[in-house]
């Protein structure tokens, strides 16, 4: 069953049109792999998903509502949530209270959201820090706490903007094994990734995105050698 569906969805920027009539849809408890260049417009689809811009035309539905131009917070309430490829923990606050935010949106009573932000941090491997600064972490920390942060809103679907870039190959297997298990708890995933090992290993399916239009969709290993994806993301062959 589509969980999230965009239909010929169009993002004008001015005279830029960075999002040109893209369809596709994410099935129930499905992780779909969302790739190209950069400036391709993965971005700014998450952003219309999420609510922090309109598409210029189009729909996007999300468990059968239409959700396009509704404000981000009753999109989060509806159970769609994303994380940002720029990680901005409130530095000052603990670890605990950040995950707290997430955790205020179904607990109002402090105790309850505490418990149930403990019990986030614990199954993040970050229980041990959470009376420390944000500020205080490690860039994989950072990541690991921004993915914390909207586990603890309980999403349907989480869309994950380049959690793993600028980590080592051991930090970038523990993300992913971390991302399997929400997965495997239900949790349905949008992923936008530029390390294909990534890609490869958590990824159903993969929508490629050129120059705002899709130019793929498809398992992992056809997408990897359409000759279209060859030459647009991967590398093809220079003449």
């Amino acid at each position: 069953m589509s969980l999230l569906e965009f239909r010929d969805v169009t993002r004008q920027f001015g005279g830029l049109r960075a999002i040109d009539q893209v369809s596709f849809e994410v099935r129930e408890n499905e992780t779909v792999g969302l790739i190209g260049p950069n400036g391709a417009g993965k971005t700014t689809l998450f952003s219309m998903a999420s609510g922090f811009l309109a598409p210029s035309a189009g729909e996007i539905w999300f468990s059968g509502a239409r959700i396009d131009g509704r404000p981000a917070p009753e999109i989060c309430r509806r159970g769609l949530v994303r994380t940002f490829q720029i990680v901005r923990p409130f530095g000052e606050m603990s670890v605990l209270d950040n995950v707290m935010i997430g955790s205020f949106l179904h607990h109002r009573d402090r105790a309850e959201a505490r418990a149930d932000a403990l019990a986030v941090l614990r199954r993040f491997g970050m229980a041990e820090r959470a009376g420390q600064p944000a500020r205080t972490l490690t860039l994989a920390g950072r990541k690991r706490l921004e993915v914390a942060k909207v586990i603890a809103t309980r999403p349907r679907l989480l869309m994950l903007d380049e959690v793993m870039a600028g980590l080592t190959r051991v930090e970038m297997d523990e993300i992913i094994a971390l991302i399997r298990s929400l997965r495997d708890d239900g949790v349905t995933i949008l992923l936008v990734e530029h390390n294909m090992h990534a890609v490869m290993a958590l990824s159903d399916r993969v929508v490629v995105i050129h120059h705002g239009r899709k130019i793929c969709d498809a398992e992992p290993e056809v997408a990897a050698n359409d000759p279209a994806v060859v030459e647009a993301y991967l590398g093809g062959d220079e003449e």
